[in-house]
């Protein structure tokens, strides 16, 4: 009898074919990889339900001048405020234009670009985005600071629970979005309508926009065939992202106050929520791959689920995927549409500590990091609010990874198993499935669940095999090599 070590690497791989995932792990929801094993995610509890009356698109947590907590969340018409006893406030500007719920690809003549398809065809499979409607959420000093993408106007929200927020003076309409800097002043991001332009206020007076001798307000044009979509606060410097490449404003000083620099071409940020900074730098997602900006130059990350994640995408919904850090776990995640979903009900998730990458099933539609609150706070596509990485509960969906194809011994041979021995902290809240073929077109065949014991006897036999992984109860279960016992047979 020899004993085979089931040994995978962290992460999933789900690149091409289910065989170049051999010897890998392919597909898995609400895992992470720690220290070398396998383990769920935390879970969630309930904060508030139905914090917002519809689908939050931009969540903002901080602290005021006296330590208090607050959370900020935009949907496509509504703002508000929800204190820490979880009260809720609308805090809407007044005569706020209402956005658009969903994206739309319109499809066409005329909803193309030029030169796509044939003279006198209409395409059928791209087109002109509409947006689903975000807003941009920052902090000025204490107050709120708001831009909603359709409506344009720059509001400030001054922490009265019984006045909504204002408009603020003199500031352009018609922009995409807002920043502000670490230096004080606030960008304003497609400025007056023009999707390369940003202005700025005179640094620490947000009512002053006119450049004049006596101020540092002041607008620049980026040189760039795209829009810009958000603006990134960061150490010493502000990251400009558009939908084609990103660039970085550094402050100078008077007279010219901001140089802007091209820093990353063929770069493009998918939406104007699927980007975050942290203090290792910035991450988004492109329109088909995963960038990152380390302070001098953005630069693609080697992605190993790149082609499933953008092959499941839905492109008329690409405008709601969302980036959140979960800087417990060093990890970023992403949550997007999927196939024909109108929300976001998958996601994907880096972490960039240690490289790798996985998938799962989770409908969150906006989110913060902990740091202001104890955990992470996430909300779903019905507004309500839940406190993440708590417990191990994850409503009616169980954590599970499951392998791509492993050869059993030399693949040559057919293989007796017999025998499981586990590598597993809990022995009884994991349980394992077998998926045995005898060539890799064949179809499969599946033995168990098997609950773990130590050891746990099993009986298949195939040439290869794929296993499946499945937490079984609210457990922080674990799961390391595991090991099976098998001789060989004969070679049919």
């Amino acid at each position: 009898m020899a004993l085979i070590p089931l040994q995978l690497p962290p992460g999933q791989y789900r690149n091409g074919t289910d065989f170049e995932a051999s010897n890998r792990w392919r597909d898995a929801s609400l895992v992470r990889w720690l220290d070398g094993s396998l383990r769920p995610v935390g879970g969630w509890t309930s904060r508030k339900t139905s914090a917002f009356a519809s689908a939050p698109r931009a969540m903002l947590t901080w602290l005021d001048n006296s330590s208090d907590s607050y959370l900020a969340g935009g949907t496509y018409n509504k703002l508000y405020y929800v204190n820490p006893s979880q009260t809720v406030y609308d805090i809407t500007p007044s005569g706020l234009t209402a956005g658009n719920l969903n994206g739309a690809l319109n499809v066409g003549f005329g909803g193309g670009f030029y030169g796509y398809t044939n003279y006198g065809r209409a395409p059928t499979s791209s087109g002109v985005y509409s947006e689903a409607t975000t807003w941009s959420l920052d902090t000025w000093g204490e107050y709120l600071m708001a831009c909603s993408s359709k409506d344009g106007k720059i509001y400030e929200w001054q922490l009265n629970t019984g006045v909504v927020a204002q408009v603020v003076a003199n500031a352009p309409t018609g922009n995409k979005g807002l920043v502000v800097t670490e230096e004080r002043f606030v960008f304003a991001l497609g400025a007056g309508g023009n999707p390369r332009k940003i202005a700025w206020c005179d640094q620490e007076n947000n009512t002053s926009w006119t450049p004049a001798a006596t101020n540092q307000a002041g607008d620049f044009e980026l040189q760039t065939v795209g829009q810009i979509m958000c603006g990134l606060r960061m150490r010493g410097r502000t990251l400009i992202l558009t939908d084609n490449d990103a660039h970085v404003a550094q402050y100078s000083g008077a007279p010219f106050v901001y140089g802007f620099e091209r820093v990353g071409t063929a770069c493009g940020v998918a939406s104007r929520r699927g980007a975050v900074a942290i203090d290792e730098g910035a991450f988004w997602m492109g329109h088909n791959g995963f960038f990152t900006f380390d302070g001098s130059v953005a630069s693609e990350i080697p992605c190993e689920v790149s082609d499933y994640v953008f092959d499941d995408m839905n492109p008329s919904q690409i405008t709601k995927v969302y980036a959140v850090h979960n800087s417990q776990h060093g990890e970023i995640w992403w949550f997007y549409p999927s196939g024909t979903s109108t929300e976001n009900d998958r996601y994907v998730a880096l972490d960039y500590k240690e490289g790798h990458w996985t998938t799962g099933e989770l409908d969150r539609t906006a989110g913060v990091d902990q740091g202001v609150f104890k955990n992470p706070i996430w909300a779903d596509a019905s507004g309500n609010l839940y406190n993440q990485e708590t417990g191990y509960t994850h409503g009616t969906t169980k954590p599970y990874a499951e392998s791509g194809s492993i050869s059993l011994g030399n693949g040559d041979s057919i293989m007796k198993v017999t025998q499981l021995i586990p590598d597993e902290k809990t022995q009884g809240q994991v349980e394992v499935t077998f998926k045995t073929r005898f060539h890799p077109n064949d179809t499969e065949t599946s033995h168990g669940a098997f609950t773990l014991g130590n050891p746990t006897d099993v009986r298949f036999q195939g040439r290869q095999v794929r296993i499946k992984v499945q937490g079984t109860g609210n457990n922080n279960w674990r799961s390391g090599v595991m090991r099976i016992e098998a001789n060989a047979g004969g070679r049919r």
